[in-house]
């Protein structure tokens, strides 16, 4: 399944529009089953965290080291993810990379999340059965923001972690070449 995306643009004051298709993360395979570092072709970056507690064996790697209750504790499980990270890069491992990305990138949203909602809880009420693993809110009210530091700085402490897998450039170069050869360069 894919997403359209339109970019409008003004050259030489005449407007046009460029449109793109933007690989979505495919929910449809069996992860429990697959590993996904001896099947690459079939792993899609998809948007976010998309993913990250479904592929392997990559999730068993990493989760059990995913931790942000203090800041000492993000800092550790921040530093612990980066260096497999890096382990992964070391391995030309691209997927492994990836979803290593995607739960620094989690720490941030998890704890930004705690911190703004004593609890986690963002919503008032359960997720109607039809809409769980879907995201938002589906109609119920937002319960009333809190804030937390600790939860805050353990954000934080991930976001920088996080931005330095981001920003790496053998990582960047991968994906590139992994979206080329296998999501047709979304």
């Amino acid at each position: 399944m894919n997403d359209e995306f339109l970019i409008l643009l003004t050259i030489h004051h005449s407007p046009f529009t460029i449109r793109f298709m933007a690989a979505k993360f495919d929910y449809s395979l069996d992860y429990k089953n697959l590993d996904l570092r001896k099947n690459t072709e079939l792993y899609r970056v998809g948007k976010g965290e998309q993913g990250v507690l479904l592929v392997e064996p990559y999730k068993s790697e990493i989760l059990p080291h995913w931790r942000f209750k203090t800041p000492e504790i993000a800092s550790e499980s921040s530093a612990k993810i980066y260096e497999m990270f890096l382990e992964y890069k070391r391995e030309r491992d691209f997927v492994g990379m990836d979803m290593a990305k995607k739960f620094l990138q989690m720490g941030i949203t998890r704890a930004r999340r705690y911190a703004n909602h004593p609890g986690g809880r963002k919503y008032k009420g359960a997720v109607p059965a039809d809409k769980k693993g879907v995201s938002g809110s589906h109609g119920r009210p937002e319960l009333p923001k809190g804030f937390d530091a600790e939860k805050a700085e353990s954000a934080r402490i991930f976001s920088e972690k996080y931005y330095l897998a981001k920003n790496d450039e053998v990582y960047q170069k991968m994906m590139k070449e992994h979206k080329e050869k296998y999501e047709n360069g979304d």
